[in-house]
């Protein structure tokens, strides 16, 4: 944009306010008009209409369009607010009086707004106007759907610290031990010890460099290299049992285009080498005789010269003394509590939930919906809530919508996708990429091109990119309390203090192709995981793509190739365990593909089903936390039958469910219902369906149609036992997995939490009634 036209937009709302299309024709528009009921609000465009085209001293210069209620005006044509240009027709609004939209840009931007409910509130007067600049500015929605009383903050404070409590005990402990370990060493009593502070900024985050687990207050440190060990680590190294983590391999072969499409690979000559997996040197890392331990070889890191001295980072018994206070005005609270209850106030009340998942509207009463929420939270059972967008402004979600917002900020011309047949990065025209959103796209033998953006915008700063969508987003969530990433008082998330570097929990965009038909391979997945936190996932948008007649048969020919191919690399799967002689298995391998080719071959093609449902926007699959070791032992147990990166068959596993490897179609669900028992909660989330996800809990998504979601994570008092055991679990893997490193630091923030809730809990007990 150029300078003379930066500084039109910057004048843009002095100038209407100075000569508005109200102000002209003042003489022919009655304003004084009062409305004081619905039915003169309805017919007051067509009245004044009526008025000005009656009125002979301006007849000849303002026109009345027939059959609607916006106006051409030959002696002036005023500036749209969306596009900033001078149109013919442009509809003023009644309310603001000032700002004036083009029917070009009202057909384009807001399709499902008719021009009767533009001309008497404009989109900026609703708050949902998503021109350039309104898109850029923040702190026009109110993102709090209610405010809290003192007592009900006072209870929610209660609730947070006494759920805390036992996790304060355990960092006690730990820290107490490793305390007199040192005591022990130097012949002192633990009281005499003197731990000696590690420099440490604000914006900095330790982590231990075995296990790559946050350091938050007492730790080793090797003198001589700066090797910072953690207090479980040291912990594991005197009982014997530490694991030393190596990088594993992941080697997933580019057998070519054709390969992916149920075809023979391409010739072993013009394959990557085959990632061999390197032999484990043997290293013992013990603790010395008196407990202390030396700094590791540098096979693992370390230098293997100087013993671990003891280092803190937050002053000296910081930690006890908070606990301490915690405990102090739990008593208080609980004092102050019966005493209420002695006077006859007890308001506690239980509302009734049945036996399945849990689903609200967010209009339904709060206090009644947030009480069976926290019920079924505390079971570790997600929740969905329905219809969270009437509680929004309005603002559109269309990508197409979001990335003109973007283009302000960022240039874009091309973004990073991910091709979900061969699980890997494609770059494409950011354009092209919104327009098969829509449209759909396909590969040359019309099997579906499945594209996906992860984590879109590109930046950690959705909040600074796209303000106004990050306000809606808020003002969009259900219980508050929990999930609101600014305020939320049971948010352990927003506890931390300014100074201290914050993880990135959110908001963040996915925007993903789908259709309803179950592919089997290249479908639009997030493959099974398990988040470190809690989260929740709005469904913002939604458009769905009709595959042609042409495309399903296709599609048929397709998956009896991808079949036939699954069948023979079985076959050679079980020669090899069993030791077949190769050319007897080749040929069987050959003739069952013959067989299955000429099945596809010969077989009539299913005519498409006419008659159909309505679908959601996305298929979800949520297991519960009992049955996770089933989960794990069955991926175990038939991992080979899965497909990952190039559609490649999975060779390794690491961690069924961390590694992300392994989405269950329905077919899997069925196998593992029958073999083990388990069934998750499985249901379609719906157009403006917010789904509330507890930590621990695997799921897995599939996209019906081509989906926007905003996903938020958060962190719960109830959730917290989860949080660490997961922090636990992905200490052991492996040092160069995608899910080891501990971006939740969950001990910090647990310690920082309690210190914020204690003293908003000492100002409110101690504020006279």
């Amino acid at each position: 944009m150029n300078t003379k036209a930066r500084s039109k937009h910057r004048n843009l709302d002095s100038a209407i306010t100075k000569r508005s299309p109200w102000e002209t024709k003042k003489k022919n528009y009655d304003l004084s008009i009062n409305i004081k009921g619905r039915s003169k609000g309805r017919n007051l465009d067509s009245a004044m209409a009526e008025r000005s085209c009656n009125d002979t001293s301006t007849k000849k210069n303002v026109k009345k369009i027939e059959g609607s209620c916006f106006f051409q005006d030959k002696r002036k044509n005023f500036k749209c607010h969306q596009c900033m240009t001078g149109r013919k027709a442009v509809v003023p609004c009644l309310k603001c009086k000032e700002k004036v939209y083009c029917t070009v840009c009202i057909r384009q931007w807001y399709p499902n707004i008719p021009i009767v409910e533009i001309a008497k509130q404009c989109p900026f007067c609703c708050g949902n106007c998503n021109c350039s600049i309104c898109l850029q500015s923040s702190g026009l929605i109110k993102t709090s759907k209610r405010d809290i009383t003192d007592e009900e903050k006072i209870k929610h404070l209660q609730h947070l610290i006494e759920s805390m409590l036992p996790f304060m005990k355990q960092i006690c402990i730990m820290q107490k031990q490793e305390t007199e370990v040192d005591a022990n060493i130097q012949g002192l009593l633990p009281s005499e010890v003197e731990v000696q502070p590690t420099l440490c900024y604000a914006d900095e985050r330790i982590y231990c460099d075995h296990c790559a687990t946050s350091i938050f207050d007492i730790h080793r440190s090797c003198p001589k290299c700066s090797y910072e060990l953690c207090l479980s680590c040291c912990k594991e190294i005197r009982e014997g049992i530490l694991s030393i983590r190596y990088d594993v391999p992941y080697g997933y072969r580019d057998r070519g285009w054709d390969y992916m499409h149920g075809e023979d690979p391409l010739p072993e000559s013009y394959l990557q080498e085959k990632v061999e997996k390197q032999p484990e040197p043997s290293i013992q890392w013990e603790a010395n005789n008196d407990g202390s331990i030396t700094c590791p070889p540098k096979e693992i890191g370390g230098c293997g010269d100087c013993r671990l001295e003891l280092k803190r980072i937050l002053p000296m018994g910081w930690i006890s003394n908070l606990d301490t206070k915690a405990w102090e005005i739990l008593s208080n609270c609980r004092i102050r509590q019966w005493l209420k209850t002695l006077n006859g106030d007890n308001t506690s009340g239980e509302g009734r939930i049945d036996n399945g998942l849990y689903s609200s509207t967010s209009t339904d009463n709060l206090d009644e919906g947030f009480r069976h929420f926290q019920t079924r939270w505390a079971k570790g059972e997600p929740v969905i809530v329905k219809n969270t967008l009437a509680n929004s402004s309005g603002l559109s979600w269309e990508p197409m919508v979001m990335w003109r917002a973007l283009c302000r900020r960022l240039e874009m011309p091309e973004v990073k996708a991910i091709d979900c047949l061969a699980g890997c990065e494609v770059e494409i025209n950011t354009r092209q990429f919104f327009e098969g959103y829509t449209e759909g796209r396909a590969y040359n033998n019309l099997w579906p091109e499945m594209l996906k953006l992860k984590d879109w915008p590109p930046s950690d700063k959705f909040e600074d990119l796209l303000p106004r969508h990050c306000d809606e987003f808020i003002s969009m969530l259900p219980f508050q309390e929990y999930c609101d990433p600014r305020s939320g008082i049971l948010n352990l998330a927003v506890k931390l203090p300014h100074c201290v570097l914050k993880p990135d929990l959110g908001p963040k965009t996915y925007i993903a192709y789908g259709v309803a038909e179950e592919l089997g391979r290249g479908d639009s997945v997030t493959k099974l995981h398990c988040d470190l936190s809690d989260a929740v996932n709005i469904l913002t948008h939604t458009s769905e793509v009709a595959l042609s007649d042409e495309q399903l048969a296709a599609m048929e020919k397709l998956k009896m190739k991808h079949k036939a191919q699954d069948e023979k690399e079985s076959l050679e799967r079980e020669r090899l365990k069993k030791g077949f002689d190769e050319s007897e298995a080749t040929n069987w391998g050959d003739n069952i593909l013959y067989v299955s080719s000429g099945e596809f071959r010969g077989a009539s093609i299913p005519e498409p089903s006419t008659s159909r449902k309505e679908i959601g926007g996305a298929l979800w699959d949520i297991f519960r936390r009992e049955d996770v070791p089933k989960l794990e032992a069955y991926l175990r147990e038939h991992y080979t039958e899965f497909r990952h990166t190039y559609c490649s068959p999975v060779e390794k596993v690491i961690h069924p469910i961390h590694d992300q490897s392994f989405y269950l179609t329905a077919e899997h669900k069925r196998r593992l219902k029958e073999k083990y028992g388990v069934e998750p909660w499985t249901f379609e989330q719906n157009l403006g369906e917010a789904v509330f996800i507890p930590a621990g809990c695997p799921h897995q998504v599939r996209n019906l149609k081509s989906c926007t979601k905003v996903a938020l994570d958060f962190v719960s008092p109830e959730n917290i036992q989860e949080c660490l055991r997961l922090t636990e679990e992905f200490r052991q893997l492996p040092k160069n997995h995608r899910a080891r490193e501990d971006k939740l630091e969950i001990r910090k923030m647990i310690i920082y939490a309690v210190e914020r809730a204690v003293k908003e809990l000492s100002e409110l007990i101690s504020t006279p009634n």
